[in-house]
């Protein structure tokens, strides 16, 4: 599918993740040459009869322009949506960063302080969605992106349940959507769901942030969500002696069954972590989600320059590598290129420069880039770091990069 044009316009480059929803790519915008993700659902294999697609076609794309008038920073942006032969396609804003799952994994134990601050940013997200009104259903930290500045930006509103009373879910009546580790009482019952669903998966996130795991765990999904409607929670400061007790309050009140025995909003559940953010000092580094709290509005964090390696005189070839902007452990993730828009065949360098070539004559500057970044490793194991075809080739992605605007790289 690699190369594919959906709706006349998005070519698809490589696939960033899939579920039981389709599948999420990197494309590229050719009419504006801008880098975009397009998210791509098959209503058949969703819904199964044919009338049951096309009614769902007819939902999905009233329910993406319901969506696409939601207006907040740590929401992503929605393009385009619509149909292209037998799928659903939704075209949004592609978001440099690492999810919220794999920042944890990273940061283990994860600092209260960042907790904290990753749940003032989901509020000001649901705030601004359960206004429209608009219930996320499936918030958790695959879902949640986090940014080199460390802004967050929630994904996959795809999901969403429009709480109008003339608007029907992208399912079958009383088939939960959602994730089971994240998913309250009344959603796994089938039940109806409202703002306060939502910030029942914020609870779950914010233990799972604080302890390093979900609060209810198990090997099958019918056995988590027994849990969900049966055991309580284990209190965090069991495990976490450090957290405030008002932070442990809030998470309990947050995971509690009834959802009348929750916060009432996501602005009550603001003003709780309001007295817990940050006041003062530094950002730790690049993706602190402390950032936005003690400096609002700097501009991002400046990646480090690689200091200079002359590499010796008659050195060997070495086996593929990385190109010049992923090479030092210190650039961010924003600034490492992602996959090449076409992975060329083996080292087919020639059929790399011909599209580069075609790409620039028609001002797919984006594209080029990733084209020279994706076959300079290759070039570098076939020719040598220093032979005459990688240095003319470093050159060329060196200038596409500067036209294109990437000036950090």
């Amino acid at each position: 599918m690699n190369g594919r044009v959906v709706g006349g316009r998005y070519e698809l480059a490589t696939v960033l993740g899939q579920g039981g929803m389709g599948q999420v790519w990197t494309a590229y915008d050719t009419r504006l040459d801008r880098r975009v993700a397009v998210k791509l659902l098959s209503p058949a294999a969703l819904t199964g009869p044919r009338t049951a697609a096309d009614e769902l076609r007819r939902r999905f794309v009233r329910e993406c322009r319901v969506t696409a008038h939601v207006d907040h920073p740590g929401l992503v942006t929605v393009h385009d949506a619509g149909s292209d032969g037998d799928d659903l396609y939704l075209v949004m804003q592609y978001v440099d960063g690492a999810d919220l799952a794999d920042h944890l994994a990273e940061h283990d134990p994860y600092p209260w302080e960042w907790a904290v601050c990753v749940a003032a940013q989901v509020c000001s997200v649901l705030a601004a969605v359960h206004a429209v009104p608009i219930v996320h259903r499936d918030l958790k930290p695959r879902n949640v992106m986090i940014r080199p500045d460390g802004s967050l930006t929630v994904l996959d509103l795809g999901v969403a349940s429009v709480l109008d009373s003339d608007t029907t879910r992208l399912t079958h009546t009383g088939e939960p959507i959602g994730s089971p580790a994240y998913m309250a009482p009344e959603q796994a019952m089938g039940g109806a769901v409202g703002p306060r669903t939502d910030l029942y998966a914020l609870g779950v996130l914010l233990h799972e942030l604080l302890s390093g795991n979900v609060p209810f765990a198990g090997s099958t999904a019918l056995g988590v969500l027994h849990r969900h409607l049966h055991e309580p929670p284990l209190p965090l400061r069991q495990v976490r002696p450090e957290v405030p007790e008002a932070l442990e309050a809030l998470v309990l009140r947050l995971l509690a069954k009834d959802p009348a025995d929750r916060p009432s909003g996501a602005h009550e559940v603001y003003e709780a972590l309001l007295p817990l953010l940050p006041a003062r000092g530094t950002p730790s580094g690049p993706m602190d989600p402390t950032r936005p709290f003690l400096r609002p509005h700097a501009p991002w964090p400046a990646t480090p320059r690689p200091p200079e390696v002359r590499p010796p005189v008659q050195a060997p070839a070495r086996p593929p590598s990385a190109p010049p902007a992923a090479a030092d452990p210190r650039i961010s993730v924003a600034d490492r290129p992602p996959a090449p828009a076409r992975a060329p065949r083996g080292a087919d360098v020639a059929g790399a420069v011909e599209e580069v070539k075609r790409l620039l004559g028609e001002g797919a500057l984006t594209q080029a880039v990733d084209v020279l970044g994706g076959i300079l490793p290759a070039a570098a194991a076939e020719h040598g770091e220093d032979s005459p075809v990688v240095r003319i080739l470093r050159k060329q992605y060196a200038s596409t990069l500067l036209d294109d605007g990437q000036y950090r790289r």
